[in-house]
C-alpha cells in the first residue's frame, strides 16, 4: 500500500472530481484523475489503482441514474467498446501513454473549436441521431483510449453531444457505458499483474472518496439548466484537450 503522504494529496481531489463527472457533468473532467496521481506515481500505477474506485463510482451513478439511458446508442457503442479494448491490451506494449493523449488530444480539441466557431458566428450546429458507423468508430475509440489512461470521455463526448439528449438522458447513457467498459477492463488489468495487492489497498483506502464525488456530481446536476450543461461539456471538453495536449507533447519532448 501506497504511504506517501504527497500521493494522498493528489490522488484525494482526483477522486473527488472524477465522483463528480461521473455524477453527471460530463465533458471529459473525469481525465484529470490521472495526470494528477501521475504527480507521485507512474501513469499505469496510477490507472491500476483508479479502476476499481471507477467500478464502485459506477454502481452509485448507474443507482442514480437508473432508468435513465439510450438504448439505441449502447446498443451501438457498447460492443465497439468491447473491442476497442481487446485492442488496447494486445497494442499496450506497442504504444506509449503520450502517443494515446496526442490522438485524443488532437480529435478533442479540433470537435470543440468547431462548436466554439459556430457559436461565435451564431450558427447553430444540425442536431444529428444515433449512427452505427460514427457510434462503432468513436465507441472503438472510447474503448481504446479508456484502457490505458481512463480517458474514453472525450471520444464518448464527441459521439454523444451533437444529438443534444436531454441531459439527464445523456448522463445516464455515459454511466452505463462506462461501468460496462470499465468492469470488463478488470479482466486484462487482472491478466497482465496490475491489480496487485499494494494497488488494491490504496484503492481501498480510496474508495470512501468516490460516493461522496458521486453524490456531489448528481446534485450538481439536478440543479444545472440543460444549455449551461452542454456548454459546460464543451467548456470542459476544450480544456481537457489542451491539458492532455501539452502533456503529451512534453512526454515525448523528454
Amino acid at each position: 500500500m501506497i504511504t506517501d503522504p504527497l500521493f494522498y494529496l493528489c490522488a484525494i481531489p482526483a477522486v473527488l472530481i472524477v465522483g463528480i463527472s461521473k455524477g453527471g457533468l460530463g465533458g471529459g473532467l473525469g481525465l484529470i484523475a490521472v495526470p494528477l496521481m501521475s504527480m507521485a506515481v507512474s501513469p499505469f500505477q496510477a490507472a491500476a489503482i483508479m479502476l476499481p474506485i471507477l467500478c464502485v463510482m459506477d454502481l452509485v451513478s448507474m443507482w442514480g441514474f437508473r432508468g435513465n439511458y439510450d438504448r439505441r446508442n449502447l446498443q451501438i457503442l457498447l460492443p465497439s467498446a468491447v473491442l476497442g479494448i481487446g485492442i488496447a491490451a494486445l497494442s499496450f506494449q506497442y504504444l506509449s501513454e503520450s502517443h494515446i493523449k496526442l490522438m485524443i488530444g488532437i480529435i478533442a480539441l479540433l470537435f470543440t473549436a468547431n462548436f466554439w466557431l459556430n457559436k461565435l458566428r451564431r450558427r447553430q450546429p444540425a442536431k444529428t441521431e444515433a449512427d452505427p458507423v460514427k457510434g462503432s468508430l468513436w465507441g472503438t475509440l472510447a474503448g481504446f483510449t479508456s484502457f490505458s489512461v481512463h480517458a474514453g470521455g472525450p471520444p464518448m463526448n464527441i459521439y454523444l453531444l451533437p444529438q443534444k439528449l436531454d441531459k439527464t438522458l445523456f448522463a445516464g447513457t455515459t454511466v452505463i457505458f462506462f461501468a460496462v467498459v470499465n468492469y470488463v477492463k478488470l479482466v486484462p488489468y487482472t491478466l497482465m499483474g496490475m491489480l496487485e495487492s499494494g494497488n488494491l489497498t490504496t484503492s481501498l483506502a480510496l474508495v470512501i472518496f468516490a460516493p461522496i464525488g458521486v453524490y456531489t456530481g448528481i446534485w450538481m446536476h439536478k440543479r444545472i439548466n440543460e444549455n449551461l450543461f452542454y456548454l459546460l461539456c464543451y467548456g470542459l471538453l476544450f480544456l481537457t484537450s489542451l491539458k492532455i495536449l501539452a502533456e503529451g507533447f512534453s512526454e515525448l519532448l523528454l
